[in-house]
């Protein structure tokens, strides 16, 4: 177990308000819930011409992670138990879960 630190909590703290103002710029500005799962399924669905933003939000946020992990790779915690592949089939069927309960938090603020 990781023991909870002031530097931990305002890293959360940032975080939490980091991924509300980006929600609620998102909204204001295009009108749009940033929802993940709604925007890669939009993204992988198609048909309504609205791929450039989808899929410039989602290399976003792999673009962001990837610098955090360079800039300070301690960060991200320990590495997760188990294969890649198990951990990678993980985040999809969250990512399916998500979607087909019609979203997560993230998105709807």
């Amino acid at each position: 177990m990781v023991p909870i630190t002031m530097e931990g909590v305002l890293q959360a703290l940032a975080g939490g308000v980091l991924v509300g103002l980006s929600a609620s710029a998102l909204l204001l500005a295009n009108g749009r819930i940033a929802g993940i799962s709604g925007i890669a399924g939009g993204l992988l669905g198609g048909g309504d011409g609205d791929a450039g933003w989808r899929a410039t939000f989602l290399l976003g946020l792999v673009a962001g992670g990837a610098l955090l992990r360079v800039v300070d790779p301690g960060s991200f915690g320990p590495t997760p138990a188990g294969s890649t592949g198990l951990v990678a089939l993980s985040g999809l069927l969250v990512g399916f879960g998500s979607r087909l309960g019609s979203g997560c938090t993230s998105g709807h603020g």
